[in-house]
């Protein structure tokens, strides 16, 4: 099985290398430098990865979808996705890459065994409530859905080649496309790290991420699919 670690990275230099040292135990590693200001890319080169460049910073969507094009010119089978601010562990990726055989997408879930230490509240509030919307309007049975520890097929990534959304949407947007094409995704358990990692959820983030649940909504609907508000507010 021929493993590649795709990492965006966006003013990621303090952990950005302890990050691509952890993948390259088990796969190549691609750093998408998405226009960062720091020393990203010197230190991502310096620790093995290849590495991509934007010239500005175009978001984490744009980030993995160059990672994917990349990618698709060579003969992996399984891409693994990873945030490159070290919330992960990398000696996950052999666990994640082992169900491929049987699903085209697996999550690696912070919130599958419960909620994780450390977690600022706020994010814990916001990933509960978005991934319940994401649950009615996909079917899956998530626990996790903005979680950026994932692993895909070669197969099933092609799906995601062109996606129009560059920002942190894109990867919800993930979640949909493989829906509506029969992907089987599967959750698995992680624990994570919560430190002083920086978070560029603004504002206008929140935002376009309301407007994208609604045009989900809309999709869901033109679709035939019954509106229905107890499954958002109970999940059942």
């Amino acid at each position: 099985m021929k493993i590649i670690t795709i990492i965006p990275a966006y003013n990621e230099e303090n952990a950005i290398e302890n990050v691509v040292k952890g993948a390259l135990k088990y796969s190549d590693v691609m750093v998408v430098n998405d226009g960062s200001q720091d020393h990203t890319s010197k230190r991502a080169i310096d620790a093995g990865a290849r590495v991509i460049k934007h010239d500005k910073n175009l978001g984490k969507g744009a980030a993995i979808k160059s990672g994917l094009k990349n990618a698709s010119k060579y003969d992996y089978n399984v891409i693994i996705l990873i945030d490159g601010d070290g919330q992960h562990n990398p000696e996950h990726i052999p666990l994640l890459a082992s169900y491929i055989n049987d699903f085209g997408m697996v999550l690696g879930s912070r919130f599958k065994d419960g909620n994780p230490e450390n977690m600022p509240v706020q994010r814990r509030l916001s990933n509960k409530i978005t991934t319940k919307l994401i649950r009615y309007v996909t079917g899956y049975e998530l626990t996790d859905s903005q979680s950026g520890f994932r692993a895909l097929s070669a197969n099933a990534s092609g799906l995601f080649l062109d996606i129009k959304y560059d920002d942190y949407v894109y990867e919800s947007e993930m979640l949909y496309i493989a829906s509506k094409n029969n992907i089987e995704i599967v959750e698995i358990p992680i624990p994570s790290i919560y430190g002083l990692e920086k978070s560029y959820v603004s504002k206008i983030h929140v935002l376009r991420y309301l407007l994208f649940i609604v045009n989900l909504f809309i999709r869901r609907i033109r679709n035939n699919q019954i509106f229905n508000p107890y499954f958002i507010l109970t999940g059942e």
